[in-house]
C-alpha cells in the first residue's frame, strides 16, 4: 500500500520594534505559495512605506497563510526585549491557519518556537517568506504608532515610531515618559533620573527601518 506523502509547509517569521524606546514589539509568520510567485518581495527595511503597503495587500491575499503577533510593552519590561520577541514569533505562528512544519527566522538566534527552527542571517533579504513577514510585522506596528500618536501627542510617534531620534529625546525631556514607553530601557530610565544624554538620539533615517 502506497503511503500518501504529508504535505509539508514552511513559513518566514521576521519582527519589527525590537530598537525603539517606546510601543510593543510585533513579529509576522507567513507561508507562501510555491505556485504564485509575489514580485518585488525584500527586506522591508530596503523599501519605501508605500511599496511596504502595496505588498502588504498581494501577501494577505495570495499567501497560503499568515498571521501578525505581537508583545505589549508590559511584557518587554517583564521579560526583556529577546523574550518578548519570541513571544511575538510564536503567537504569529500559532495564528497560523496551516500548522508549519519549519520556520525560517531572521537572524542568528533560534527561538523556542512551535515547530522547527532554521536562522537564517540577513533571511529578509534572502528567502521571500521571511521578507514577506518583515513586511507585515512593520507595517502592521508602523499603523499601530501612529495611532498611538493620536493618544499620546506631542512624542512624535507618527513619524518616528518610537525610536531613539532626537525629536523623541527631546519631547522626553520636556513631557516625561508615557505609557507606552519601555520603562526598562536605558534611554527611559535615564529621564526618569533626569540625566537623558544627548548620545542616545540617534538620526531618523538610521533607526526606523528595523
Amino acid at each position: 500500500m502506497r503511503m500518501r506523502a504529508t504535505r509539508t509547509f514552511v513559513c518566514g517569521v521576521d519582527e519589527a520594534g525590537r530598537g525603539p524606546w517606546a510601543g510593543p514589539v510585533y513579529a509576522a509568520a507567513v507561508i507562501l505559495s510555491m505556485d504564485d510567485p509575489i514580485e518585488g518581495l525584500d527586506d522591508s527595511k530596503k523599501l519605501p512605506a508605500r511599496q511596504r503597503e502595496t505588498l502588504e495587500v498581494h501577501i494577505k491575499a495570495r499567501a497560503v497563510a499568515w498571521a501578525v503577533g505581537s508583545a505589549s510593552v508590559e511584557e518587554i519590561d517583564v521579560f526583556n526585549i529577546l523574550q518578548a520577541t519570541g513571544l511575538a514569533m510564536r503567537r504569529a505562528i500559532e495564528s497560523l491557519s496551516v500548522s508549519p512544519t519549519l520556520a525560517r527566522v531572521d537572524g542568528n538566534y533560534a527561538f523556542k518556537l512551535p515547530c522547527r527552527v532554521q536562522t537564517v542571517v540577513n533571511g529578509d533579504a534572502l528567502h521571500p517568506e521571511i521578507s514577506a513577514a518583515s513586511i507585515l510585522a512593520k507595517t502592521a506596528r508602523d499603523r499601530l504608532m501612529v495611532a498611538m500618536d493620536a493618544l499620546y501627542p506631542g512624542y512624535g510617534f507618527a513619524s518616528h515610531k518610537g525610536y531613539g531620534v532626537q525629536a523623541h529625546a527631546d519631547a522626553l525631556r520636556n513631557l516625561g515618559p508615557c505609557a507606552i514607553h519601555r520603562s526598562t530601557f536605558k534611554p527611559i530610565r535615564a529621564v526618569a533620573a533626569g540625566r537623558l544624554a544627548e548620545p542616545l538620539a540617534q538620526p531618523l533615517d538610521r533607526v526606523i527601518q528595523d
